[in-house]
């Protein structure tokens, strides 16, 4: 299941400028929920220097109203993202639930629109619970277990139910369970499934089936067919000879006799796809475009499919009709990335989030009728003016075999001269892809400091086919961290850059991506920083929540095979700690159900051990990856002490 993860642009080091020596400056003292070892103290004018850097906003859209032209969008005005209704284009955005943890998936019922069901988690441990949310009285009711994990779930045609997964029989495997909202009490267990990897896509026009998929990993996934009303299920499409298959995304037609899919049969990319239910014959409608398709929404009468492509990194939004197979001609949108595209029930409103290197993410509509692009929000920037914010390049560079490897590079303004310090950020996944987006704080180093940012797509990555993406599979893990030492070489290469002044980060995958570049290259940077990173491979395996724990082993191999345990143990970066020779931050929260903490405590003593500076920052009421702003924050003003000493060495 493809996302635009903005996951990275919460996770910016920004460097201090000198302090003035004049009074005293209070340190900031870090919430009871943190755990700081390591960090000096920092000074609260740290603040005042990057604060408008802190202050971005995003909006993105969740639901259309079924019978207005009104929607539900995320945005966050306090502490975390919550639930905001907006009824006209940039009209007031009233927030409608006030919770601690991030509200996610607001979604209205679908023929009244008197009521919506939303998701959170409780700390970050991602095991989310619905909600029923009344609009005329404000009230919010628990539908889910309150223990379990739990997708949102997907509505009837009829919007009188939902069927969503959940773990609660075993905590490891996503049974269906259907509800009626509106009644908490008829939620009952619809059909047992085997693994964590299943998803619900759609109902049938008349109600009576349910499309699912079965996520094996990026290169392979099923499509089923669940009676909804016995719960019976079968397997819609045969193997397909030796050739894995994945699918992703799935719309019934309206006349009920095919589907509407997104697959990479026959392809190297993930192309638009019918599927006649009778013969399973595929027609591809998107063979004219060689990217990957990433997102699509079928409109409500069945006349139009609204998808994006993946091309070269960037969004590209199109429109096809069903009927006639032709494309319709769309405004020029700005360069960026679109998703959560939408149909409104009137067939002529497409909502969709847009963002750019220059824009924060806001949400849109397009009218097909008149080509007419509203913006429904206007995200704050801190007072910043975003339009002379750095454009990403693409850059290419050849690894140890041969292979092109590429990524983007963000150039600092031309006031600064002379070789610029370069922060090398690698996405997670792996099966993920950094594409060009508005980079958050991380545009204090481009603006304010002259510091370049690389982010590279090694080997593993999705969009560039599907043989690309399984370059890095089990035995071939460390190829992709290879990738990264040609990087650093071609950074040496480059009259512009520093290859005296590097600092590797990531997170999650790409924490264990930082790990492992510094424990082989540490003689060609200065720092790395680790985000909810793998350390050991074999107790990520043996610890990762069990509805997670197959669908890793398919990547990264399975520990309980002697040879591959062996394998993973030769090269997971506790066991080559003794080679890191350079500062490490490691930075983690205590509730992530993906990559498990142990994988923070056991580096950080090890890497003590080197007699190197270890900094260890640890959230009590986070998971994978830091989502409350006052924690954000503290991780932002921490890094920009760890950079400032470490990289930079002005300190």
């Amino acid at each position: 299941m493809r996302f635009l993860s903005l996951f990275f642009a919460t996770l910016l080091a920004v460097i201090l400028l000198p302090i003035p020596m004049v009074a005293a400056v209070t340190p900031i003292t870090p919430g009871d929920n943190l755990v700081v070892e390591g960090i000096p103290s920092i000074p609260s004018d740290i603040v005042q220097k990057v604060e408008r850097y802190t202050q971005f906003r995003s909006a993105g859209i969740s639901s259309w109203h079924p019978t207005k032209r009104e929607m539900l969008i995320s945005t966050r005005f306090a502490d975390t993202r919550q639930t905001h209704y907006v009824k006209s284009p940039l009209a007031t955005r009233q927030q409608l639930t006030f919770f601690p943890e991030p509200v996610r998936g607001a979604s209205f019922q679908p023929s009244d629109g008197n009521y919506f069901v939303f998701s959170k988690d409780a700390g970050g441990n991602e095991f989310n619970q619905n909600y029923r949310y009344d609009l005329d009285t404000g009230e919010t009711t628990l539908l889910t277990d309150g223990e379990s994990k739990n997708s949102r779930g997907v509505w009837s045609n009829r919007g009188d139910r939902m069927i969503y997964t959940s773990t609660r029989r075993t905590g490891n495997d996503a049974d269906f369970y259907i509800i009626n909202p509106q009644i908490p009490a008829s939620n009952k267990l619809l059909t047992q499934n085997e693994g964590g990897g299943w998803y619900g896509l759609d109902w049938s026009p008349n109600d009576d089936k349910y499309l699912a998929l079965q996520y094996v990993s990026v290169n392979e996934s099923y499509l089923w067919l669940v009676d909804t009303s016995t719960g019976e299920k079968q397997r819609l499409l045969p193997s397909y000879g030796e050739e894995k298959i994945s699918y992703d995304g799935g719309y019934f037609s309206k006349d009920g006799k095919g589907l509407y899919v997104i697959t990479d049969r026959d392809s190297e990319f993930s192309r638009l796809a019918y599927v006649e239910l009778d013969t399973l014959q595929h027609t591809y409608l998107s063979k004219k475009f060689r990217w990957d398709v990433t997102d699509f929404d079928l409109s409500d009468d069945g006349n139009f499919l609204a998808f994006v492509t993946n091309e070269d990194g960037t969004g590209v939004l199109h429109i096809l009709n069903t009927a006639t197979r032709r494309f319709k001609r769309l405004p020029k949108l700005p360069i960026g990335q679109v998703y959560g595209i939408r149909w409104h029930n009137n067939n002529q409103d497409l909502g969709f989030t847009l963002i750019s290197a220059k824009y924060t993410a806001d949400a849109y509509s397009l009218n097909i009728r008149n080509n007419k692009v509203e913006r429904w929000t206007l995200s704050e920037t801190g007072g910043l003016n975003t339009s002379s914010f750095s454009d990403a390049e693409l850059v290419r560079w050849k690894s140890f075999d041969g292979r092109t490897i590429s990524g983007f590079l963000y150039r600092p303004p031309a006031k600064f001269t002379g070789k610029r310090p370069v922060i090398i950020n690698i996405h997670g996944g792996p099966e993920s892809q950094f594409r060009p987006s508005f980079l958050g704080r991380y545009n204090y180093y481009l603006n304010e400091l002259g510091v370049a940012v690389i982010f590279p797509n090694v080997r593993g990555s999705t969009g560039y086919g599907k043989t690309f993406t399984k370059l890095d599979n089990g035995f071939r893990r460390e190829d992709s961290v290879k990738d990264i030492g040609t990087l650093l070489d071609w950074i040496a290469t480059q009259p512009e850059l520093d290859a005296d002044k590097i600092l590797v980060t990531g997170g999650s995958y790409g924490g264990y991506m930082s790990l492992a570049v510094a424990t082989k290259y540490s003689d060609k940077i200065k720092a790395a920083i680790d985000i909810v990173g793998i350390s050991n491979f074999v107790t990520f395996l043996e610890n990762t929540k069990g509805y997670r724990r197959d669908l890793r082993r398919v990547e990264y191999g399975d520990e309980r095979d002697p040879k591959m345990r062996e394998f993973l143990e030769k090269i997971s970066p506790t066991n080559n700690a003794e080679n890191i020779k350079v500062p490490l931050f490691v930075i983690h929260g205590k509730n992530d159900p993906r990559v498990p903490l142990i994988e923070a405590e056991q580096i950080v003593e090890t890497v003590r051990k080197n007699d190197v500076p270890v900094w260890y920052l640890m959230a009590k009421d986070e998971g994978h990856g830091f989502r409350k702003k006052k924690n954000i924050d503290f991780q932002f003003y921490s890094t920009v002490m760890f950079i400032k000493e470490f990289l930079i060495g002005n300190g």
